[in-house]
């Protein structure tokens, strides 16, 4: 079966890059309402796809501007219930930094296509679609294998702030979530992602001055909220590279004792490494190698800094505000709530009296980290069929963003695994996002196979 599944989706080809192509040109930008009507239409494009495709029951959930679609197929009562959730919303894009096409103009070239959203996650959500159809066609099923729910929603870049009240509202059931929203290690080396990071987002304004106030009258004795805040972020690692928050790791639960070896085992070099990610140079704790900094270990990062004249002509004034953006990746054992009371109390401790401040922690957005039981039977089913899929060994992977995966593995009482077709080099959320589609067959075969697989794997009627 696993040949008849390539044999498809290869003569498919160009109508998954069409498919692709079509859908990024739709502009589902999150969070701006000038784009909210090009969600609605993102996920109504969407929804189409799905009927096409056969599924019997879709629904498009427009709850306050922003569409999640749901979609289900249930005709094997003697097989599990698997909700796939992944998202069509996109992250603004800026026309003049991208350089090989307009982000919503996409392109195919050298093998990539290009464009907002062909990796992050249009293209992991039409990846579950061709799979489905390679499913059906090399099985000669009119239905899946396993009962299959999608749940794609619409406001992912900005946080899933509806997402906990969609849960409640429409009560979705199933035995096991499998959540595409994450990257692969490498092309070449193929690795099996058992958690996620959870991810808490914060605001700080630093106010010297009641007004901006011409340097040359008040140099000297003036506070100036630019170098408090330059101080005050400086101090959040110390010269080890740890996160300076008082008990930031007291509740840190480290990895189980395989994870590590794991880890090691993955193909890596600090000169692959920085071609991929284009960082420059390695950094960080010290004591973890950049596989453990990047999926095992916590990490606070600072995403924006602005104060001053930031366009035109400079009035040479000390500006009367300063603020930055700060992100702070969790790992299990940590909670939203504690981390957010660490940072509170650091940061009253730590800034100086000379100056005023607001410390913003968006909780309601925050994400929880989750990690997959590693026992569970869907994790070798999985690792099976990602074999198939990419001809390849499957290692093991996390992955540094986070998610609403702890949400979904809470609300729906049901393990969360881990599967998508992104890679470092992606460039998400950058200029210039791409996707390879060898990736997205690659990935589209291994759910092809998963289907049968799992369906074989456990017999036993659904709990739900």
């Amino acid at each position: 079966m696993t040949s008849d599944i390539h044999a498809y989706l290869d003569a498919h080809r160009r109508d998954l890059i069409a498919e692709l192509i079509g859908w990024v040109r739709i502009r589902s930008v999150a969070g701006l309402p000038e784009r909210a009507v090009e969600v609605l239409r993102s996920a109504n494009w969407l929804a189409g796809q799905l009927r096409d495709l056969g599924f019997p029951e879709v629904q498009v959930w427009n709850r306050e501007g922003a569409p999640a679609v749901y979609a289900q197929w249930c005709e094997a009562p003697d097989a599990p219930t698997v909700l796939i959730y992944s998202h069509h919303d996109v992250r603004a894009a800026k026309d003049e930094q991208w350089e090989e096409t307009p982000p919503f103009e996409p392109a195919e070239r050298g093998g990539r296509v290009y464009g907002r959203g062909t990796s992050d996650a249009k293209g992991q959500v039409l990846a579950h679609l061709w799979g489905i159809r390679a499913h059906l066609a090399a099985t000669g099923r009119s239905a899946p294998a396993v009962n299959i729910k999608l749940l794609v929603e619409g406001e992912e870049e900005a946080g899933s702030p509806q997402l906990s009240e969609l849960l409640d509202e429409h009560r979705p059931t199933a035995d096991l979530v499998l959540f595409s929203d994450t990257l692969l290690w490498h092309r070449e080396h193929p690795a099996l992602c058992l958690g996620v990071r959870g991810m808490i987002s914060a605001q700080i304004e630093v106010y010297g001055p009641l007004r901006d106030v011409h340097s040359g009258a008040v140099s000297g004795p003036a506070p100036n909220p630019v170098v408090e805040l330059s101080r005050l972020i400086a101090a959040l690692h110390d010269d080890k590279g740890r996160v300076t928050l008082p008990g930031f790791y007291d509740d840190v639960t480290e990895p189980s004792e395989r994870f590590r070896p794991e880890l090691a085992a993955l193909p890596y070099s600090d000169e692959d490494w920085l071609a991929r990610s284009e960082t420059r140079s390695v950094g960080g704790e010290e004591g973890f190698t950049v596989l453990e900094r990047l999926w095992a270990r916590p990490a606070v990062e600072v995403l924006t800094v602005a104060a001053g004249d930031l366009t035109g002509a400079s009035r040479a004034a000390v500006p009367a505000v300063a603020s930055a953006s700060l992100s702070i990746r969790t790992v299990p054992g940590q909670r939203i709530a504690g981390v957010a009371a660490q940072l509170r109390k650091w940061v009253a401790d730590t800034i100086g009296d000379r100056v005023e401040y607001q410390l913003t922690v968006s909780e309601e957005t925050a994400q929880e980290p989750y990690r997959t039981p590693p026992e569970h039977p869907a994790v070798a089913v999985l690792d099976a069929a990602m074999r198939d899929g990419f001809g390849r060994p499957v290692g093991r992977m996390g992955n540094a963003g986070g998610g609403p995966a702890e949400l979904l593995a809470r609300k729906l009482d049901a393990p969360v695994l881990f599967f998508g077709t992104g890679l470092p080099e992606d460039r998400w959320h950058d200029s210039d996002e791409s996707v390879a589609v060898e990736v997205l067959l690659a990935g589209a075969a291994t759910l092809a196979g998963f289907w049968s697989r799992l369906a074989e794997a456990t017999p036993a009627p659904a709990r739900k």
